[in-house]
């Protein structure tokens, strides 16, 4: 059975002062929105599932690997593919709507103990 959702009608949870999302789970995807102040600060980390960053509107600043030795800038129109286990953090550059998908869906997300993301910036 096919689910209908609209962004408008889930909850934005409330992360830190500057981050809050929306998430919606199928069965071996997620996709939620990301609503970014600027300065809000991803700090480094890595999962095993891949990711897609699809920025809407704004501007991300991406520190990818263990260093954090590679700079990406994404821009509104533009998407990050981030594969499985590459440490990378994230900097709002301006208020930033972003979309991000993860196959599988982020557990640590699902079950709030996505602690890195629940820091004040």
């Amino acid at each position: 059975m096919a689910d209908l959702h609209r962004w408008e009608e889930l909850p934005r949870e409330q992360l830190n002062p500057l981050t809050e999302r929306r998430m919606i789970t199928g069965g071996d995807l997620m996709i939620a929105h990301i609503y970014f102040k600027k300065g809000a600060v991803v700090p480094k980390h890595e999962h095993h599932n891949e990711q897609l960053t699809y920025v809407l509107d704004g501007w991300l600043r991406f520190r990818l690997g263990e260093n954090g030795e590679e700079t990406v800038d994404v821009r509104s129109g533009e998407v990050l593919c981030i594969p499985r286990n590459l440490p990378h953090g994230a900097e709002a550059m301006e208020d930033t709507l972003d979309v991000d998908v993860f196959n599988p869906p982020r557990q640590d997300w699902l079950d709030g103990t996505d602690a890195y993301l629940r820091q004040p910036a």
